[in-house]
């Protein structure tokens, strides 16, 4: 008998993150048994907004919230196991069930605290010695990438074997305390509070983090898990699942801002490659894309308007938008929607559509202006270029459409919108050749238009 086989959506953010990611893998879930996330670690932030009560997420996938579905944490992501166990917590105190329905993959590798400290000291010698900050949150996630792809990382595997686990951790502690201390100078820096257990005279002490991890290992054992397996057996038995991805497509270390990114893969293919399945279950890729621009951070900004001048329409951007990262509490920059870059960003993920997210934070805006192309050392480009050094030269081109006065906050059906606002979704699909299938009007789950559903998508 042929099975019956599931069909399987990707979620990825088009821009520099925090497009809204969240409430639409939330809203997607109720046409899903499980959701994955294939990449990143808890330097992600996803807000959510379901009755009224805001929860944010760091690590565990957005579905977490839906009763009954399975969510799984891939191979592809970085794992803090003390940040996973007080989000968890968290989750608890609201009545989430949690630990019955997550699956970790034993082939993450583990974020611990030197990693973090690594993290820290590195921006404050950037700082000191007067280069830009990259503008990492600080939380340890390259130095973990890092210490993957020198295959010398610590698994969550090998939390069930202490042993290995402590002679491995004494290794990487060696070399990661001769960094801190002989090359970053690490006593001159303050790590705060939360790394302040683990270390003394700049180096990260050995028994702190290996008796925290031992801790941690028992609480993860139950949830420990062949997640490549327990996909391919999802999908092969009907269900459905949905791929959450993190951070956004102009973060991803090959093709976004380099070196203002992030250090893994934030596009759609690392699906696969962080999930352990097929990329030909990848049947359908929504990017998410805000009706407007933010980025928190350092880097390049084409559109980036002067969000902190009152009055003028960054704004508006800023504070009706209330553009403030999930993760680090920083203002996001403001500007202008930028096709341009979009161009990038479908084509580097496949998309099969397009979700606009805040459309009302634009309303009541006079006119706007949308980014078609750049001039770049005297020639013109449709397309934002790779790395941050000619990103940084871009003068954009744009146009200028017409704002609308009516609210859209709320509206479930795409003919209620004002004239001008569906004028302004047609541009965007003309100029970067996708389709707009979704559109959200609040961070409410239920303030959304779905002219075509991803999971019944051709």
């Amino acid at each position: 008998m042929t099975a019956i086989k599931g069909r399987n959506v990707v979620v990825v953010g088009t821009q520099w993150g925090d497009e809204g990611k969240g409430k639409l893998v939330d809203w997607l879930t109720e046409s899903a048994q499980g959701v994955v996330r294939f990449q990143g670690g808890h330097n992600a932030g996803h807000t959510l907004v379901i009755n009224g009560v805001k929860t944010a997420l760091h690590l565990i996938p957005s579905g977490i919230m839906r009763p009954g579905v399975k969510c799984y944490i891939g191979n592809g992501v970085v794992l803090s196991a003390a940040k996973l166990f007080e989000e968890i917590a968290n989750l608890e105190k609201v009545g989430v069930d949690v630990c019955s329905r997550l699956r970790i993959s034993e082939a993450c590798p583990l974020i611990l605290p030197f990693h973090a400290a690594l993290d820290v000291a590195r921006e404050a010698a950037r700082e000191q010695g007067g280069s830009e900050k990259i503008g990492t949150t600080g939380r340890g996630i390259g130095p973990a990438y890092e210490d993957k792809i020198a295959r010398r990382a610590l698994r969550v595997q090998d939390l069930k074997f202490p042993v290995r686990f402590a002679d491995k951790l004494r290794v990487l502690l060696s070399l990661h305390n001769h960094v801190l201390t002989t090359f970053l100078d690490s006593k001159a820096f303050d790590f705060g509070p939360t790394l302040a257990p683990y270390m003394k005279d700049g180096e990260v002490q050995f028994d702190a983090v290996y008796d925290e991890a031992m801790r941690h290992a028992e609480l993860l054992k139950p949830m420990m898990a062949d997640v490549s397996r327990e996909l391919n057996d999802a999908y092969l038995k009907g269900e459905n699942l949905l791929f959450e991805g993190a951070q956004g497509t102009l973060l991803d270390v090959d093709h976004g801002t380099y070196p203002f990114v992030t250090s893994s893969n934030c596009v759609a293919g690392n699906a696969a490659a962080g999930a352990g399945v097929g990329p030909g279950l990848l049947h359908y890729i929504l990017g998410i894309t805000k009706a407007y621009c933010t980025r928190v951070g350092g880097g390049p900004f084409p559109t980036e308007l002067e969000w902190e001048v009152e009055g003028t329409p960054g704004w508006h951007m800023s504070t009706v938008g209330a553009e403030k990262g999930v993760t680090t509490g920083r203002s996001r920059r403001c500007g202008w929607f930028d096709a341009a870059l979009l161009k990038r960003s479908a084509q580097v993920n496949g998309l099969s559509g397009l979700c606009i997210t805040k459309l009302d934070v634009l309303d009541g805006l006079k006119e706007l202006k949308l980014c078609t192309a750049y001039e770049l050392d005297g020639e013109v480009t449709d397309i934002l270029p790779m790395g941050a050094d000619d990103i940084a030269r871009c003068v954009p081109i744009y146009e200028t459409l017409e704002g609308w006065s009516d609210s859209t906050v709320g509206v479930t059906q795409y003919d209620k919108l004002p004239t001008a606002a569906r004028l302004y979704l047609q541009r965007i699909e003309q100029v970067t050749g996708v389709p707009v299938h979704i559109v959200s009007t609040s961070p409410d789950r239920d303030h959304t238009i779905m002219m075509r559903h991803p999971f019944l998508a051709d």
